[in-house]
């Protein structure tokens, strides 16, 4: 990445496409900024920027109907998320990612196909999911800036409604994503040039989540959770090409 603030013209629009994802699923806006960035700045600059906008969408889109949020959910997963971020932080310094991301994308692809292809009823799962959800989102959000998959997976098997299931989502990525920019801040990833770069492209982030608002009105749960399996879907093949790259 050179001096110049050159790279700025390509992260707004790249920024308002990440946020529409965001917007409409609760997550995943990492599958296309991170991969995408990644080319013309190095990752952990990426990481960082792109975590701290993905806050600011988390709180846009947490704040609009908090109540709708089913909190005993929320309360199941938190404790294994911050675990999950404690032990991504140390792995984060200290081991290669290549085969942990790997692994990552092999199982959220596989998950995404086998209910893309599914011809039965959407199984219910037990609330005990919840901690492995809560450690894995934990985990991942740290270490790949794609911490979204592992609750979506557990909360789209959950009795809730699409708009249960959008406050929900957002509320534990408040929660996870904070702990992610923190552990960034700890260790150094987040500096001047991260924080004007985040200030240029909140307008941007903004516009994409509201865009996306409107979109999420007029949408069946059941088209929602299709948009959700094809989100994994891509978010589990881009983190298989990322890590066969590294």
């Amino acid at each position: 990445m050179t001096e110049s603030w050159e790279f700025l013209f390509w992260l707004v629009p790249l920024a308002f496409c990440g946020s529409l994802i965001y917007g409409i699923t609760g997550f995943g806006s990492a599958l296309l900024t991170i991969p995408v960035s990644s080319h013309f700045m190095p990752m952990p600059f990426s990481l960082a920027v792109f975590g701290l906008a993905d806050l600011v969408n988390a709180l846009r889109v947490g704040l609009e109907n908090p109540r709708l949020a089913v909190k005993s959910e929320v309360l199941r997963m938190v404790p294994f998320t911050l675990i999950g971020t404690v032990t991504g932080v140390t792995l984060l310094v200290n081991m290669p990612r290549r085969w942990g991301m790997l692994a990552l994308g092999i199982f959220v692809m596989s998950f995404a196909l086998y209910g893309l292809l599914s011809k039965t009823t959407r199984r219910i799962i037990s609330q005990r999911w919840a901690a492995l959800a809560g450690l894995a989102g934990g985990l991942t959000s740290t270490l790949f800036g794609a911490g979204g998959p592992p609750y979506a997976i557990y909360l789209s098997h959950r009795p809730l409604t699409k708009e249960q299931y959008r406050a929900t989502v957002t509320m534990t990525a408040i929660f996870s994503i904070s702990m992610r920019v923190i552990a960034f801040i700890v260790t150094g990833f987040v500096d001047m040039r991260v924080a004007v770069s985040v200030i240029a492209i909140i307008p941007a982030s903004l516009a994409g989540v509201a865009v996306a608002t409107q979109l999420f009105k007029r949408m069946s749960r059941e088209t929602l959770v299709r948009i959700i399996e094809v989100v994994l879907l891509t978010t589990g093949v881009s983190l298989i090409a990322r890590s066969l790259s590294l």
